[in-house]
């Protein structure tokens, strides 16, 4: 992952750990598991994902929906709740060393996966630290990621959105739905058995970034065991990269790719290197029935200090633990939104409304803003254009410009009545390069409630007819609403394109966000030029009139090199 994640991939995968929930003498009622992140290791005090414990609340999930409830002792749970906490060798631990033989697979589980528990020790898993003990001190929420998720996804707004750990066509009860919603926001704090070995108990101290310290764009990096306990040799602590995508509040929404089982797991920043950013509150989300491609997290920061406002009421004896747990990183900022640090390129995003179909935009000029023809299709039409950075603004607008639907370049060009000012022009780019790292920002998922989402990929390809950039595909997740958005260069912030599509498979309706297409921006910069220059719309006229080669390339079609005869 290079220099700059090394100190953060070391105290991610020393601080995660997989924590698993059973009944006791109860071998055949199953088990839930989930991961988690071990905040201090003396004592052990680890941070996990709450919905394992809903089927133990002695009142029922309900209790999880009370209003003004925060956090919940543990005795809430039933006294047959069993909790065992998991984690890998620390770095001074001498089962860590590679020229030790590795122990086999540590469940029976794994054999499914076809390995075989009898191959050479250098071939087999990393090694684990046995399961350990645990107690349950506590359940607790961040009422104010509540309030925010209630406010964005809640209401009207409910129905569209899925953030169960299955498909929205997969068979799960109503009951287990809804135990899973009523726990989204939910962690729990766990106090491991003592009795350790002295090198379980050394490890980086896991420092925690407060509210605002991490700008919207900025790289993290996920920790999570996919399919919790199932064969953690394998999975335990697998490693994601992504942005910080939004925020709303603790809200916070990351594009690293996670997977059920990851619940709990620890994201942290690559600045401050190895600093815990959020928790892992759902992995997994669909809008609409189409998969999102983001994560839902829940600030750190926060959480802990309902963690410590709660041992410190509970009783005497778990009082003295609440100074144990770790402070916030000193020096960062406070108080400030992530919105206010995103990427200065990310600002020339805004959002077009024209009538009551809404989409993103770029200004390209103080009064000049290109989006989709989808998005604005009718000349003359009168457009709304909302600017969220440096402040909200909102100026009207007209079409000046929209292609006509058989053109294969989907593009409209809006003129506004006022200057869109302090909103930082884009630097258009003259070349492409492959593999490169790329951002699209746009307001899809949230439309303007929290301001433009960023989503990081690799340009992933370049399409030329006769030499010429024609479209521009990526892996950045790009979703509804993100129509018109700008595809900038991560590294230089140059513009390099407008974002007109993602893949959609005709067949079963399935939407790929990951898969996506770009109009080059070399495409639409000479006839811009033009326009500004002398208002002549001759050079943006021209995009209707294309080669066929180019309208191929946009119906995703390949040219026949034959016409193709009957076998009949």
């Amino acid at each position: 992952m290079g220099r700059q994640w090394g100190p953060s991939m070391r105290v991610a995968e020393q601080a995660g750990c997989v924590v698993s929930a059973s009944r006791a003498g109860q071998p055949d009622a199953g088990s839930w598991s989930c991961s988690g992140v071990i905040l201090s290791r003396s004592p052990g005090l680890v941070l996990c994902h709450g919905g394992i414990f809903t089927p133990f609340l002695r009142t029922g999930s309900a209790a999880l929906t009370r209003t003004g409830t925060a956090f919940l002792p543990g005795d809430s749970c039933s006294d047959d709740l069993r909790l065992h906490v998991q984690w890998g060798p620390t770095a001074s631990s001498p089962s860590a060393r590679a020229d030790e033989e590795l122990p086999g697979l540590c469940t029976p589980q794994c054999a499914s996966l076809g390995l075989d528990p009898g191959a050479p020790s250098r071939a087999r898993a990393r090694p684990l630290q046995p399961p350990r003990p645990a107690k349950l001190l506590l359940l607790l929420s961040c009422p104010a990621f509540r309030s925010h998720f209630a406010r964005l996804f809640g209401a009207e707004a409910a129905d569209q959105w899925h953030f169960v750990s299955s498909a929205p066509d997969d068979a799960v009860s109503e009951e287990e739905e809804e135990d899973q919603l009523r726990a989204l926001g939910w962690f729990a704090l766990l106090r491991v058995q003592r009795g350790a070995a002295a090198e379980e108990r050394r490890g980086p101290t896991v420092t925690v970034a407060p509210l605002g310290a991490v700008a919207k764009g900025a790289p993290l990096l996920a920790c999570g065991s996919p399919f919790g306990a199932f064969c953690p040799d394998i999975f335990l602590n697998t490693l994601s990269r992504g942005v910080l995508s939004n925020a709303s509040g603790p809200l916070l929404l990351t594009d690293a790719r996670c997977l059920p089982g990851t619940e709990g797991g620890g994201v942290f920043a690559a600045r401050p290197a190895g600093a815990l950013v959020a928790l892992v509150a759902a992995p997994l989300c669909w809008k609409a029935r189409e998969w999102v491609g983001l994560t839902l997290l829940c600030a750190a920061a926060p959480l802990l200090q309902v963690a410590r406002w709660a041992l410190a009421h509970l009783h005497p004896g778990s009082a003295s633990l609440s100074v144990l747990l770790p402070p916030p990183e000193v020096g960062a900022p406070r108080g400030l939104a992530p919105r206010d640090l995103g990427p200065p390129w990310a600002a020339a995003a805004v959002l077009v409304e024209c009538g009551t179909v809404w989409g993103s935009g770029v200004a390209v000029a103080p009064r000049l803003v290109v989006t989709c023809r989808h998005v604005a299709p009718r000349e003359a039409a009168k457009v709304l254009v909302h600017s969220s950075t440096p402040k909200n603004v909102a100026i009207w607008g007209r079409v000046v410009f929209a292609t006509q639907e058989t053109s294969p370049y989907d593009i409209a060009v809006l003129s506004l009545e006022e200057d869109l000012n302090d909103v930082p022009t884009p630097v258009p780019a003259g070349h492409f390069h492959e593999g490169e790292p790329v951002s699209v920002v746009g307001f899809g998922v949230f439309g303007q409630a929290c301001g433009p989402s960023v989503t990081s990929g690799i340009l992933s390809a370049v399409v030329h007819v006769d030499d010429t950039p024609v479209m521009l595909q990526t892996t950045c997740a790009v979703h509804g609403g993100s129509s018109g958005g700008p595809l900038f260069s991560t590294r230089s912030g140059d513009l390099l394109g407008i974002v007109a599509s993602n893949t959609r498979d005709n067949n079963t309706g399935a939407t790929y966000p990951h898969l996506n297409f770009s109009i080059p921006i070399t495409v639409l910069q000479p006839a811009l030029k033009q326009y500004r220059q002398t208002g002549d719309l001759g050079g943006l006229r021209a995009l209707d009139h294309t080669t066929e080669p180019v309208r191929v390339v946009w119906r995703l079609q390949r040219p026949l090199s034959e016409t193709p005869r009957s076998k009949l």
